[in-house]
């Protein structure tokens, strides 16, 4: 959930640490802090809340040190105080750790450095590790004396006594030459430059630097030099590995005129459904064909005989899960639950055969969601045969945890996403589970060819629908969110394949503005939280024509009389929607079954307004952070 970043090379290393704090900033902002080593001393520097507090604590102080630790805190062990904040130190003041993730047993690892005369100045789980390698740092050099792998197998010593998911970062000023990271069940990534190295929870921190990277794998501690990288097994095993170059580049990180990056990347939808539409569908395609019209490099024995599919995510992953239970029930045909991943984990179903289990998360590194994937896969490998374990995962990052531990996945190609509040990211995890639910209807066939074909050519169409309701609409829904700065609490209805859209609105609403907001199945409203309306709660009611259209709008006028002011989010010509609801958000018509694409855009760009109305930060919103890698 943390961001820690490290450097050793030529330059001042805490322009660096800055530099790629602000990157990672979007994994937590509560504190921050960076510790760099010269002239033999530790400095450390560390300050409450946003990142700018830091910069400005780091000018005051003239420290051309050319190695050094960073880290941004999303808070868990400790309250978002500065003497919880990173890099944490041991008792000396000598050695510096930074940590992201979660130190299991640090109780009791606390109560025995304690008995051994270690002073801890914070409430942090992670205070534990540099005391920890500092007590196997004072034996080894007793028995040895100070060599060139004493702090290597120091961390290495220690790290085994850890149980959790983290990734760390260590420096010493009696090893001013070296930087040691180590990951367990946490992201890492090693950045190669020339004559320079770094190290990063993510890969924005070092874009502007190189893109050369390695990422560590579990079990994985390393030692950064100015003359290169040693990757080492915890058991103490020098590892062979070979860095990949990145595609991206420092552009794509940028806002490029936009106020914040969440209204850039509500702007990017467009060009990722083009970017979902390119790669896997193929030019030519006639429905007599024998080949599917989907590639997304699944073989057909993947999933031939697949019977049933059940899906874990957590958040807006979650959400579009629920849209693509959805499509594949509608369009393939087999049965498809929904779990969180947090709950699976803990009472997951009974076992059923021939059952296909996708994974979603936007970064790859969702704790509940890796932790889920991991424990069906051993129960399923305990069983074997039609019980086998069949992994899919769909993600923003197939090379992260996620890439590594199922065997096939869908590249959402959402690119870089900043904003906390997930927004192209979800439209791209809709669009893997349109190109996967035609897919496997095309190989169990079960619908028409040729309804596949009307299917497809109206996927081709949504770019540009998506581009018309982003130029007519932004500016009338900024307008209307000057009306709402004041509102308490807002309920969002949907029914069918938009009833997922309508928890999506809610939940971006409250992410970003802090206001109270719930979805509902629009029929379910007047079985309890009807009672919630009056003039003070405005309705959001996603109504687009099929098969349950008139429901729809016979549900939003049970709202009506209750006096709630109704919004609609309906096709622009539709008259019976125009005469029912008080303030329009429309949307070009399209097929109900892909109406998803189109009506989450205007929800987004209401939660976006009326928090930018309001003065928030909507790009880092309270207690949030992008990647959730701690349970």
């Amino acid at each position: 959930m943390c961001g820690i970043v490290g450097y050793i090379g030529p330059q001042i290393a805490s322009q660096v640490l800055l530099d790629g704090l602000q990157k990672l900033e979007y994994r937590g902002y509560d504190s921050a802090g960076i510790a760099t080593v010269f002239e033999g001393e530790l400095h450390c520097v560390r300050a409450k809340g946003k990142l700018r507090n830091l910069y400005e604590k780091v000018q005051q102080e003239d420290v051309p040190a050319r190695l050094g630790i960073g880290h941004t805190r999303w808070a868990t062990h400790g309250k978002p105080e500065e003497y919880n904040a990173h890099p944490h130190r041991d008792s000396r003041d000598r050695l510096a750790v930074v940590q992201n993730g979660i130190i299991e047993n640090y109780r009791e690892l606390r109560q025995r450095l304690e008995a051994n005369g270690h002073t801890f100045r914070s409430d942090t789980d992670t205070e534990v590790i540099p005391h920890l390698i500092a007590e196997y740092l004072t034996h080894l050099e007793g028995e040895r004396g100070q060599d060139s792998n004493s702090l290597l197998e120091a961390v290495r010593q220690a790290v085994a006594e850890l149980r959790g998911a983290f990734a760390i970062a260590v420096v010493s000023a009696d090893y001013p030459d070296e930087l040691i990271v180590a990951r367990q069940q946490a992201p890492l990534v090693i950045g190669f430059g020339q004559g320079e190295f770094f190290c990063a929870s993510d890969t924005p921190a070092l874009i502007p630097y190189t893109r050369a990277v390695l990422s560590l794998e579990n079990g994985e501690l390393a030692r950064l030099t100015a003359t290169g990288v040693e990757v080492y097994s915890f058991k103490g095993d020098r590892l062979r590995k070979t860095p990949r170059t990145l595609n991206w580049n420092p552009v794509m990180v940028e806002k490029q005129g936009f106020k914040h990056y969440m209204l850039k990347e509500i702007y990017e939808q467009p060009g990722v459904v083009r970017a979902c539409l390119e790669y896997y569908l193929w030019d030519q395609w006639h429905p007599e064909s024998r080949v599917s019209p989907v590639n997304i490099g699944l073989s057909p024995d993947f999933y031939a005989d697949v019977e049933q599919i059940q899906i874990v995510a957590c958040g807006t992953s979650w959400h579009a899960g629920l849209v693509g239970k959805y499509l594949l029930e509608q369009l393939a045909q087999i049965p498809t639950t929904v779990q969180y991943a947090s709950e699976f984990r803990y009472a997951p179903p009974p076992l059923t055969k021939y059952t296909l289990t996708i994974g979603v998360t936007q970064s790859g590194e969702t704790a509940d969601t890796l932790a889920a994937l991991e424990m069906e896969q051993e129960r399923r490998s305990q069983k074997g045969g039609p019980y086998r374990p069949q992994l899919l995962g769909i993600t923003n990052r197939p090379e992260s945890s996620l890439g590594h531990l199922v065997e096939q996945i869908i590249n959402t190609h959402a690119g870089i996403e900043i904003g906390v509040a997930a927004t192209k990211t979800f439209v791209g995890q809709l669009m893997a589970f349109y190109l996967l639910a035609l897919d496997l209807a095309f190989v169990q066939q079960k619908i028409d060819p040729i309804r596949i074909g009307e299917i497809i050519g109206q996927l081709r169409q949504l770019p540009a629908q998506l581009e018309l309701i982003l130029e007519s609409q932004e500016r009338y829904i900024e307008a209307l969110s000057h009306d709402f700065a004041e509102t308490q609490d807002f309920i969002f209805l949907g029914r069918g394949i938009n009833f997922p859209i309508a928890l999506e609105g809610a939940l971006k609403l409250k992410e970003i503005s802090y206001i109270h907001a719930e979805g509902y199945p629009a029929g379910e409203m007047k079985h309890g939280p009807i009672a919630l309306l009056d003039a003070k709660v405005p309705v959001v009611t996603i109504a687009m024509p099929g098969t349950v259209f008139e429901k729809v709008l016979s549900n939003a006028q049970e709202a009506r009389a209750r006096d709630a002011r109704l919004i609609g989010v309906t096709p622009m010509e539709e008259t019976e929607a125009r005469h029912t609801f008080d303030d329009l958000l429309p949307v070009p018509e399209v097929d109900e079954l892909l109406s998803p694409i189109l009506t989450v855009i205007p929800l987004q760009l209401l939660a976006y307004h009326i928090a930018a109305r309001r003065g928030l930060d909507v790009d880092q919103p309270r207690n949030l952070a992008k990647s959730v890698t701690v349970e």
